[in-house]
């Protein structure tokens, strides 16, 4: 089933259910399963030969989401139920968040069970099921699929001074490329734990002519503009993913430790400068809402149209054209030339 390209997308690194199993316990050899299967105290472990894939969603559902055809896994078109939030805790008492995702066919039976840990799990260590939570589900997924500045991050205002992302204040006048001048409408703020494939990504000063360093979430899109269409994507101006940019040297990932994550929502979806590049804003809709205060999240549930159909979301760019060993210095030559 081939979906529109504008339909925002997001890739996320999965386990299945048959590598993260129980050692210990009721459940003894049964593989991790949605809530309803499941009994607190079971212990589980990764496998050692066990590998992440990347799971290609796109919001298509108002309570779930469809796969899409580049998927590396799963069924194009099938639904991807969002089951639960499992707390699990090792020997040493530090607990990780698993989040359950579920696929099912026409009929509506399973088809595959997905985990999607929050943090890396460490293959062959026993971690005890300590909570489930149906509750805390569609939060911590709206979390990873925020699109997110870190602290420290330079944004260009209306009146072109550069201001940090941490100073700014709700309704706060921000340069935008698309409709000038726009207030900020919310402002959200996490620190999670910047470990793995949830670890920002930092382009170093003059990979995409930023004065400074732009750290990132990974799935954030930035916008360039190519003088020569070096993607042969068929279009000047495309939307590029920050861990499609990733080369080991001039764009890398900043593992480790924590990182204070921050979002901005305007009115609508809008493209704005931070440390000189132009990046995405928060793009609302039912996988991004429950990040939002209630009394906004029902206000914005009447603009998820419009943030869905500006015309940049056009501008995305397919994963397959983007095979470059240094798509950053290429993108950067296109733009200057």
């Amino acid at each position: 089933m081939t979906k529109s390209p504008s339909k925002p997308t997001q890739s996320i690194p999965v386990y299945r259910s048959g590598d993260v199993t129980v050692v210990n316990g009721a459940n003894l050899g049964d593989p991790v399963s949605f809530a309803a299967e499941l009994d607190l105290d079971d212990t589980y472990e990764l496998r050692r030969d066990a590998t992440p894939h990347l799971l290609t969603l796109h919001t298509d559902r108002k309570d779930g989401f469809t796969i899409a055809d580049m998927s590396e896994v799963g069924t194009p078109g099938a639904t991807l139920y969002l089951d639960s939030c499992l707390t699990l805790m090792s020997g040493n008492g530090v607990t990780t968040e698993v989040l359950v995702l579920v696929e099912v066919d026409d009929e509506c039976d399973v088809e595959a069970v997905y985990a999607l840990p929050l943090a890396p799990l460490t293959p062959r260590l026993g971690y005890a099921l300590v909570g489930i939570s149906h509750d805390d589900a569609r939060t911590k997924f709206a979390e990873v699929a925020c699109v997110s500045f870190t602290r420290g991050t330079h944004i260009t205002m209306a009146s072109g001074a550069q201001r940090k992302i941490e100073e700014l204040q709700i309704g706060d006048t921000v340069l935008t490329r698309d409709d000038g001048p726009q207030k900020i409408r919310w402002i959200g703020h996490a620190t999670v734990r910047a470990l793995g494939d949830f670890a920002p990504v930092r382009i170093k000063a003059g990979t995409l002519h930023n004065e400074n360093d732009l750290l990132v979430s990974p799935d954030h899109r930035l916008f360039i503009y190519q003088r020569s269409d070096a993607l042969g994507a068929g279009r000047k101006e495309v939307l590029v993913r920050a861990r499609h940019l990733l080369n080991g040297d001039t764009v890398v990932r900043q593992d480790g430790g924590f990182v204070d994550y921050y979002q901005l929502l305007f009115d609508d979806h809008q493209i704005i400068y931070a440390e000189g590049i132009a990046a995405e804003t928060l793009l609302v809709d039912t996988r991004t809402s429950p990040v939002l205060p209630p009394e906004l999240s029902r206000q914005m549930a009447q603009s998820l149209a419009s943030h869905d159909s500006r015309d940049h979301q056009k501008f995305e760019v397919s994963e397959k054209l983007l095979k470059h060993p240094d798509m950053a210095k290429l993108l950067k030559r296109a733009s200057t030339r």
